[in-house]
């Protein structure tokens, strides 16, 4: 699989005020994204810092950076930017090193016309500045997103709300970086982009500033691959230990090791649905723990969630 990434953090402002933790988060999220958590390659990344006079990221560099981005036809394109945002009555930019007014930056409009026009499978765009919430929307008034199949943005903050730095880092790219390294995986592991915003998102409240996602596209993009909080290999045994969704699974004193007379078999069945408790696939029925359950002569049977992976594993998904 082809996957690319320009990931950009801008300190260093000539005309404005400098930044101090772009360049940090961009490194942070280069990191996050460079290879899986098993170690094998995820995005092939380009790293643009603006560090200081000496390294400036202008917007030329800029512009063609993003047009080399959305040249191909590789299966993820994505873009991810921390520095300072500009809005106007015309729309709204991302303000590089040597922006003298705001409007001379790089157009947020252009640049999701690149990516509508890009013919890499998902177009991924991540915007860690103000008011980048107007990003695929023609003008700040403008309730209408206007973005290809196959385009998704995610945003730090609503048009007319500032990015917050909390201890030198983006408050939003901190959240950004926790997502991706599995605080949004699946329990497959895998950390989609609708995923990382129900992350960031459930992670601030409603007095903080609030993040946007807008995507337009028709399959599963996985952004990462983490260590799953259970074995795949377990998880297909939902389908062997429950006949159907509904149903319950009797449990005695012999599922349990530390019981008087526990049965082999029934205590390696009984790992597997502690296994599947601690990730809330099964409850046990009548009682708060599966010890009691088991001991108590109870049964267990599928959460909610539970329900949804038995039907993943039944229709072969998983």
């Amino acid at each position: 699989m082809s996957r690319k990434a320009l990931i950009v953090g801008i300190d260093h402002y000539e005309h404005s005020n400098p930044l101090f933790g772009c360049v940090n988060d961009a490194h942070a999220v280069n990191s996050a994204l460079e290879r899986h958590a098993d170690g094998t390659r995820n995005f092939a990344t380009k790293l643009l810092t603006g560090t200081g006079e000496a390294n400036p990221v202008r917007r030329r560099d800029l512009r063609n950076a993003v047009q080399e981005l959305f040249a191909g036809d590789d299966d993820i394109a994505l873009f991810y930017f921390a520095g300072h945002g500009y809005i106007e009555q015309v729309g709204g930019y991302l303000i590089c090193s040597d922006s003298e007014d705001g409007n001379d930056g790089l157009s947020l409009n252009e640049l999701v016309a690149m990516a509508n026009d890009c013919k890499a499978k998902s177009r991924i765009i991540v915007l860690d500045s103000c008011h980048s919430g107007i990003a695929g929307n023609a003008k700040p008034n403008d309730e209408h997103a206007t973005i290809n199949i196959g385009v998704t943005i995610l945003t730090a903050s609503t048009v007319k709300q500032d990015a917050a730095e909390v201890n030198g880092s983006g408050l939003f790219t901190t959240l950004f970086v926790d997502a991706l390294n599995g605080g949004a995986a699946n329990l497959l592991g895998e950390v989609t982009p609708g995923a990382v915003y129900a992350h960031i998102d459930q992670s601030l409240g409603p007095w903080d500033q609030r993040p946007l996602f807008k995507t337009n596209v028709t399959t599963f993009t996985s952004l990462k691959r983490v260590q799953p909080p259970i074995s795949v290999e377990t998880l297909k045994k939902i389908r062997q230990y429950f006949e159907a969704p509904g149903n319950e699974l009797p449990l005695d004193p012999s599922f349990e090791p530390d019981s008087p007379n526990p049965d082999e078999k029934n205590c390696e069945i009984f790992a597997d649905l502690q296994e599947m408790v601690k990730v809330n696939l099964v409850r046990p029925v009548g009682e708060t723990h599966m010890y009691y359950a088991a001991m108590n002569s109870k049964s267990c049977r599928l959460t909610v969630l539970g329900e949804h992976y038995w039907k993943l594993v039944d229709a072969d998904i998983i």
